[in-house]
């Protein structure tokens, strides 16, 4: 990595972004830090155009219904059983899914961006830390979710989060340019990935009982099904995400590939490791097992592919059931978030270095499991000066590069996506001069 260039000097450091990723009040707001992004999309303003839900029926007042914004826009029918015909193309279309839910209960959303022609789909879940208790599910813990007041049906046109990475952005040279882009939100504070409603209770016995959906898994798969029938006869599918979005294309990967039709698939977990249960993250492990029901999850794997003890052998199952797949995993050696809910609230006397000790000492057992397997790959860059070095594939590729190596992350998205190259893992060494 380049010392010398900094994002944060270059006006990327972002005053909002990290309460995006660690989901800490985020109100579904626009932040005050979106103002620095550069907002080049041409597609500035909202359409005003929303897919009904695929009964064909409104929501209720329960719910945050989606509305229409503009009265010369129409509204898509999605009750005819087959693919919806694109209301627009090269804009962020709003589609609310039947019977998918947010943590609080109201109506769940995904965000659609149809390219004219385009026969490969890009899926990006959205990050925003998690919650597994009344403190962190309440808000109350400096460690929290995002969006717990449900999706706004114009978080597309918030420019940070159309801009979150370069992947999702049609006005730059990318590889995804003129790909199919479907955005799904995150509000069950489950990593995408619980299927459980519970009731957390104040410890201090001071705020009402708190209900909580999380629900993640089952809104991953009531959209895979949409994608199934929109988008039938896919030729590459590539699920992404970082930070919760990265655990939860990891763990929903076989739900995906499973259900759309699509000739290749590709892997890429941004910062959301699931590592070994055998290292320090057991604990983590073990309490959200209880709190989002993942056993249930995983209990849909196919036979012989069974999770007991151990999340980490998710990856090698995936590996496995998936030999001509691509996968891979990203993430900072230095990453001071995710590391921080993997063992913050289950250890004492945490401080920065333990944090990171314990995170490099997961990420040996986790590059262990890959090196045996050609369809997987890790990228694991040292540091960068923004977001706590969190989430390797937002904004730019600025500063992501491993200079003994030559590579940055936009090289390796480019060797994962090219199936006549063999996937290389890379592993920077310790920069003594960085994240002092």
């Amino acid at each position: 990595m380049n010392f010398e260039k900094r994002l944060s000097r270059d006006g990327l450091a972002l005053v909002g972004v990290l309460a995006l990723f660690t989901g800490c009040g985020d109100d579904g707001t626009t932040g005050s830090g979106t103002a620095v992004i550069p907002d080049t999309d041409t597609s500035t303003s909202p359409t005003g155009t929303t897919a009904e839900p695929t009964s064909g029926t409104t929501t209720d007042g329960t719910t945050d219904a989606p509305t229409t914004t503009s009265s010369d826009t129409t509204t898509s029918d999605t009750t005819t059983g087959g693919p919806i015909e694109p209301p627009a193309y090269d804009q962020w279309i709003t589609v609310p899914l039947e019977g998918a839910v947010c943590g609080n209960g109201s109506q769940y959303k995904i965000f659609v961006n149809w390219h004219e022609g385009a026969k490969d789909l890009l899926v990006m879940l959205e990050p925003g830390g998690a919650c597994w208790d009344f403190d962190t599910c309440s808000g109350k813990a400096d460690l929290g979710a995002a969006h717990p007041d449900g999706v706004p049906d114009d978080l597309l046109y918030d420019p940070l989060t159309k801009n979150l990475s370069p992947l999702m952005r049609r006005d730059v040279e990318g590889l995804t340019k003129d790909w199919n882009l479907v955005f799904m939100p995150y509000c069950t504070g489950d990593v995408h990935t619980g299927n459980n409603v519970i009731v957390y209770q104040d410890p201090e016995g001071v705020e009402p009982d708190l209900e909580f959906h999380h629900n993640g898994h089952n809104n991953v798969i009531a959209a895979t099904d949409w994608m199934a029938t929109q988008f039938p006869g896919t030729d590459r599918l590539f699920v992404t995400g970082c930070s919760a979005g990265g655990a939860g294309s990891l763990i929903n990967y076989h739900f995906f590939r499973s259900r759309i039709d699509a000739q290749r698939g590709y892997l890429m977990d941004d910062s959301g490791p699931i590592f070994p249960s055998g290292g320090w993250s057991s604990k983590l492990h073990e309490k959200i097992r209880s709190s989002w029901n993942v056993d249930s999850v995983f209990s849909e794997l196919p036979p012989g592919y069974e999770i007991d003890d151990d999340f980490g052998v998710l990856n090698t199952h995936l590996a496995a059931l998936y030999p001509d797949d691509r996968l891979s995993t990203v993430f900072f050696q230095r990453d001071f978030n995710y590391s921080r809910y993997s063992y913050e609230r289950f250890y004492p006397d945490m401080t920065k270095e333990k944090i990171l000790e314990y995170w490099a000492e997961d990420t040996d057992l986790m590059t262990a499991l890959y090196e045996p397997h050609p369809n997987m790959a890790y990228y694991l860059p040292y540091w960068r000066g923004l977001n706590d070095s969190h989430c390797v594939s937002i904004i730019s590729y600025l500063d992501t590069e491993i200079e003994e190596q030559g590579v940055d992350l936009g090289d390796f998205i480019g060797t994962l996506l090219d199936d006549d190259k063999p996937l290389v893992s890379y592993r920077e060494s310790v920069q003594p001069n960085e994240d002092n």
